[in-house]
């Protein structure tokens, strides 16, 4: 049997020392978390959840809310941002969390895979990413909570 090395350990053991980024090991762990109380919300409307930083290591987050109504959906994505070397970046309505029905009451992960941007690290200007909660299927009424932890040093 063989021992092999992650990225990361791989680092620590090479002559010279290469330091592992902050956000890779002994970082400390951030919560971003917000509410919003929807009242009739149009399907196709986006709400603003938080802005993370930039450099943010995002690594798990999840979205609770009441049953919403008949036919809703949600999902979990940003809006757009321009990354750090300055290239626009589009909106992604399911990057974190793809559409899936919120007519009951539940709470379910986002960030759950590698596609959907678990251990990814946010490259972005000076403004950060805006994380965004959007509703289709029907308009929706009920309390909307969204969690992500990350780590930035």
């Amino acid at each position: 049997m063989a021992t092999v090395y992650s990225v990361q350990r791989t680092n620590s053991r090479a002559t010279p020392v290469v330091k592992n980024p902050s956000n890779n090991l002994g970082a400390r762990i951030r919560v971003a978390h917000s509410v919003y109380e929807a009242s009739s919300l149009a399907a196709g409307d986006v709400i603003e959840m938080f802005r993370l930083p930039d450099g943010a290591r995002l690594i798990e987050g999840s979205l609770a809310h009441d049953a919403l109504g008949g036919s809703t959906t949600l999902s979990v994505g940003h809006a757009a941002y321009s990354n750090a070397d300055g290239t626009a970046v589009s909106a992604a309505a399911a990057a974190y969390k793809a559409a899936a029905a919120s007519t009951g009451a539940q709470k379910v992960d986002i960030l759950a895979t590698l596609a959907l941007g678990s251990g990814t690290v946010l490259d972005a200007d000076g403004d950060g990413v805006m994380v965004t909660v959007s509703i289709a299927g029907a308009a929706g009424t009920g309390t909307i909570e969204c969690t992500i932890k990350y780590a930035t040093d």
